[in-house]
């Protein structure tokens, strides 16, 4: 069942400028995409996937490939190529009421950073410099943050379904990788270990995908309720 953590879904009642902001989060395999289609179908929501196109071709380079292939090579120009296109995204101006991104900057820093450091693929040194962009950001760079949506899974149910979409980059990725990932991201967003930007709405992403709809269908009255009425279907 979902559930809302600590603090309470901001209205959308009064004016304002910039678009309700939802981040998309959750483990490998968590089914973000899915989740980002559900919302197709309403005609005022911009819906951003993670930018894995831009990080396979870097000017003819697939930086997410080498990433995986070379980590202890590679982890550190990867992740900050991640943070320049997500900080693409997060800036990128819409005129629609929502706007929903698979994933952000705060997943990056709080959960894979934190996962690199700890398989020391990246070095302390390549860490705090990550860190240093980091907070250069959160000061200076105003990142808008209304709601986290936390595709909660288990590591087992989510390697099946990484093993079966099959993509190249992550042959590699072993359950013990993504047991880790569970890990930082629950205590970042269950257990606020981590700095939560905004409330966090907590699905069951475990479930068949012929009963995930319903999950995606309780979470419509948090993300779309806007000036007041539900945005409308296309």
């Amino acid at each position: 069942m979902s559930k809302v953590l600590k603090t309470s879904i901001p209205s959308l009642s009064s004016p304002r400028k910039a678009p309700f902001t939802v981040f998309i989060e959750g483990n490998i395999g968590a089914g973000k995409t899915t989740f980002l289609n559900h919302f197709k179908k309403y005609d005022d929501v911009r819906l951003y996937t993670e930018p894995v196109e831009k990080w396979r071709n870097v000017q003819g380079i697939n930086l997410f490939e080498l990433m995986y292939k070379e980590s202890h090579k590679w982890a550190f120009p990867f992740q900050t190529y991640v943070t320049l296109t997500m900080l693409q995204t997060h800036t990128e101006y819409t005129s629609k009421r929502v706007k929903l991104m698979e994933r952000s900057l705060y997943s990056a820093r709080h959960c894979f950073v934190e996962a690199m450091l700890a398989n020391n693929t990246l070095h302390k040194g390549m860490y705090n410099i990550m860190q240093e962009w980091y907070n250069y950001i959160n000061e200076n760079i105003h990142i808008q943050a209304d709601l986290i949506v936390y595709l909660r899974t288990t590591p087992e149910v989510v390697y099946e379904r990484m093993k079966a979409r099959g993509r190249s980059e992550e042959d590699s990725v072993s359950l013990d990788y993504l047991k880790q990932l569970h890990d930082l991201h629950e205590d970042w967003l269950m257990h606020g270990r981590k700095h939560r930007p905004a409330p966090v709405l907590v699905l069951n992403a475990d479930l068949d995908m012929d009963k995930i709809c319903d999950e995606y269908v309780r979470s419509e009255s948090s993300i779309l309720r806007s000036q007041g009425q539900f945005i409308s279907t296309n």
